[in-house]
């Protein structure tokens, strides 16, 4: 009989971008589209983004984390993921959503690029008006 493999499954949005997040029992190794973490996430600021959910619950060294993701940009990607991660600890143990949900790191953020109007410059901005 074959092992069965333990993970634990969340999806976490951003403006427009996708993060599919495999939670699996581990030593804390996180890997994003198949490279490392530091790789991926330049900058410190997205790695804290990323590691919140984590930390909040004292599960860091206790999940290996394979992340998916798609779409958007760094920061987009970066506040998909916590959204995932968060989303995946609470399939793992509903004992720590309050815990999440306390700190927002539930709720999805429904801020998006807002589109282009027809006789403007962009979404708000007017060409210059000229009075004479």
């Amino acid at each position: 009989m074959a092992a069965t493999l333990v993970q634990y499954l969340g999806t976490g949005r951003r403006k427009s971008a996708i993060a599919r997040i495999f939670l699996r029992p581990g030593k804390g190794q996180i890997s994003i589209n198949g490279r490392a973490f530091e790789d991926y996430f330049k900058t410190e600021a997205s790695r804290a983004v990323v590691r919140q959910p984590l930390l909040a619950t004292e599960t860091s060294d206790k999940f290996d984390v394979l992340i998916l993701t798609e779409g958007g940009g760094q920061l987009g990607q970066a506040g998909a993921v916590r959204l995932g991660i968060a989303r995946a600890l609470v399939e793992f143990n509903s004992e720590l959503r309050g815990r999440l949900k306390q700190l927002g790191f539930l709720t999805r953020d429904p801020r998006a690029h807002e589109r282009k109007k027809y006789g403007q410059r962009g979404a708000r901005r007017r060409f210059q008006f000229s009075k004479r």
